[in-house]
């Protein structure tokens, strides 16, 4: 028989374990969308306009009581790319409402000869965006591709741009095209990093990983200009590009890809960590490094960049946040169906990497998380690469998002205080 310490100290992790567990908000077995009426959504039916199984959550974000929902245009039939729920809806799987309008989620139907896209008769209009931010100054900053059906004929309808809306009033602030020469043959956008302080609003700068060419594309609000950074480190490592995930398994060669924004430091500076997506070692550079034109595109700012440290073993990961209460960066472990978590006022090293949650079952790839400014988790995990590379399943749930609280969800593990 087990002594009673061993059997306190067992039942003690279990009781950890459980209480660090995310709790399932929303979930859908696929995406419903809340029409302005049923016949409009018959005629989107039938003509194509919305194929139910094509609609794949991807982004996430939290403001106020909305929680926006993006859906990229992987294939032709996404309804509406950018949208959101209502976080207090008690509809389990509520019905994604597009965002600011339905009209500014419709695809030009004109035909253009331009490579880069045809210009919009709306600029507050989204063709296709992954990844999004709310700013501390209200403002929601989406990345928009303006690829449609990314996966079939790969129709570029506009060019890569910044969109920026006014959350208290859903009206545009700006768009901002990416200029042609800042994107190369194998680029793909699909996030957004913002860096903002409330008391300086129009100082805030945008950082765009550029995952298919290994750069970074920065912008300045204040500007309103952009500038591409590039750096050996945006590369992904060869020795990470096998993924399994959900009984799937696939070769990718993503590079940079999540990117956090750390706390202000007496310098009045801030360290921006990032990784590649094939890859399981994390990076660092000050955003003041960043945010200098003509030092960052120059050789002399090669060593402005640091390795921070490895993740280990199947430690690859789409997403990372920044807690500014406990100091913790939260990310994805999608080879793991995971959440995990570092204190950066530790090393990183494996034994400080903490394991949030993994479950086979709700966390199959893990794609977005971001976290409020009080301390509540939202992940969003959707199966992606059985979508990609085989079929979901109509009759099981397939997208959910999850919710934790920071402390609550690092109790226990090396990431606590």
């Amino acid at each position: 028989m087990k002594s009673l310490p061993l059997v306190l100290c067992i039942f003690g992790v279990v009781l950890v374990v459980a209480q660090a567990k995310l709790e399932e908000k929303f979930h859908w077995k696929q995406l419903a969308f809340d029409w302005p009426s049923k016949e409009v959504e018959n005629e989107a039916l039938k003509s194509g306009q919305y194929v139910v199984e094509n609609n794949l959550p991807l982004g996430v974000e939290k403001w106020s009581n909305k929680l926006f929902i993006t859906v990229p245009r992987w294939k032709s039939g996404v309804a509406a790319s950018l949208n959101y729920v209502d976080l207090n809806s008690n509809d389990k799987s509520p019905k994604l409402r597009p965002y600011p309008s339905w009209e500014a989620n419709k695809v030009p139907m004109d035909k253009c000869e331009n490579e880069r896209g045809c210009p919009l008769k709306d600029n507050s209009t989204v063709i296709s965006t992954f990844r999004i931010q709310a700013d501390k100054c209200d403002r929601l900053w989406v990345l928009d591709t303006g690829l449609a059906d990314i996966l079939g004929e790969g129709k570029q309808v506009t060019p890569n741009a910044i969109v920026i809306y006014d959350l208290k009033t859903d009206k545009l602030v700006r768009r901002f095209t990416i200029p042609k020469g800042q994107m190369k043959e194998d680029s793909f956008l699909a996030n957004i990093i913002v860096d903002s302080e409330r008391s300086e609003c129009a100082n805030a700068y945008a950082y765009i990983p550029d995952l298919g060419a290994y750069g970074v594309i920065v912008y300045s609000f204040r500007d309103n200009h952009s500038y591409r950074v590039k750096h050996n480190f945006f590369h992904f490592d060869p020795l990470h590009g096998d993924f399994n995930v959900g009984g799937v398994n696939f070769q990718w060669t993503d590079g940079v890809f999540g990117m956090a924004v750390g706390p202000l430091k007496p310098d009045h500076t801030k360290d921006i960590y990032f990784h590649a997506l094939a890859s399981t070692k994390e990076f660092m550079v000050s955003n003041k490094v960043l945010q200098n034109e003509t030092h960052v595109t120059s050789p002399d700012a090669y060593y402005d960049f640091k390795y921070v440290g490895d993740r280990g073993m199947n430690g690859q990961s789409t997403a990372e946040v920044y807690d500014l209460e406990t100091d913790v960066i939260f990310y994805t472990q999608v080879n793991k169906d995971a959440i995990a978590c570092w204190n950066t006022k530790k090393p990183y090293v494996a034994d400080n990497q903490g394991l949030i949650d993994s479950d086979s079952h709700t966390l199959v790839f893990p794609n977005d998380m971001k976290i409020d400014s009080e301390g509540n988790l939202y992940v969003l995990s959707d199966k992606m690469p059985t979508y990609l590379y085989r079929q979901l399943d109509p009759a099981a749930v397939n997208y959910r998002i999850l919710t934790g609280n920071n402390r609550d969800l690092i109790k226990g593990t090396p990431c606590d205080h």
